[in-house]
């Protein structure tokens, strides 16, 4: 891959050792000769990561789909460290990010390319979410009746809590939460799944990546929650039905060259086999 010579660093200080790693991380830039700079602000302002070759995030999970946004509409690769809990999209350990970090700004790295889903509430309001787009009642613990097409043909009516629309890399969040499937990075689909249903036949459907989805709901005198990546709320104008599909960008994840999804599967979830954590 190409070297990296500038590199933006976004560094989540309410995780603990992320300062001290975020700056020995810039030393180490620095001293590769690297231009960078840095900011403890997320989400990122419009534009902050234009003409750079790379955006190092160090936090968790949330800090990183925080930056997801601007980093899919610059075209920049993230390199995720985690300083968090479970970490499946920071895959760099702390200990990694310190010992691979030089060999990794002169190119030794891989680019992993993920889904982004595409969410339309009304003329000029869209966003995008690389793990999931949330549709509920925007009453707390009230039921909603949601009715949804595909490609303009009838899905089904749900009355349910909500609908979680997921891409394959936000199968391991809210959607494996809600009794989702597992669904490979690299799958070209997109994830339906209710949450508590009460049909007990509804469960996750799996439309393909190139579907047209939408959304109407059929609740009388309620509003919609549009909730992006668990971060951002959308506005849903009465009447108005949610628009979903698979943007037409795609986020960049720097890795290992060596990295193994199932090997992150096995660690994260603690499956039979898994290896243990490093210290």
């Amino acid at each position: 891959m190409q070297p990296i010579r500038k590199l933006a660093f976004v560094i989540n200080e309410q995780k603990p050792g992320a300062h001290e790693l975020g700056q020995a991380l810039m030393a180490i830039a620095k001293k590769a000769g690297a231009k960078i700079k840095h900011t403890a602000e997320f989400p990122l302002p419009a534009g902050y990561l234009k003409g750079f070759d790379a955006c190092c995030v160090i936090g968790g999970d949330g800090t990183l789909l925080g930056v997801a946004r601007e980093s899919a509409e610059a075209q920049v690769p993230i390199i995720g460290v985690n300083r968090g809990s479970l970490g499946f999209l920071t895959t760099f350990s702390a200990d990694e990010a310190r010992a691979q970090f030089a060999a990794l700004l002169e190119g030794d790295y891989r680019i992993a390319r993920r889904a982004l889903i595409d969410c339309k509430t009304g003329p000029r309001r869209s966003d995008v979410a690389l793990n999931d787009v949330l549709i509920k009642d925007a009453k707390p613990s009230r039921i909603v009746r949601l009715e949804v097409f595909a490609n303009d043909k009838l899905v089904t009516e749900y009355t349910c809590d909500g609908l979680i629309f997921s891409t394959p890399t936000g199968s391991t969040a809210y959607n494996l939460a809600a009794g989702g499937p597992i669904v490979h990075p690299q799958a070209e689909v997109i994830a339906m799944t209710p949450i508590c249903p009460h049909t007990l036949s509804n469960r996750t459907i799996i439309f393909r990546n190139d579907v047209k989805l939408r959304v109407v709901n059929r609740t009388e005198g309620s509003r919609l929650l549009v909730a992006m990546d668990g971060q951002r709320n959308m506005v849903v104008t009465e009447g108005m039905p949610v628009e979903i599909s698979i943007d037409g960008r795609t986020l960049a994840l720097a890795q290992r060259r060596d990295y193994s999804h199932y090997e992150v599967m096995r660690a994260k979830l603690k499956w039979s086999g898994g290896l243990l954590e490093k210290k």
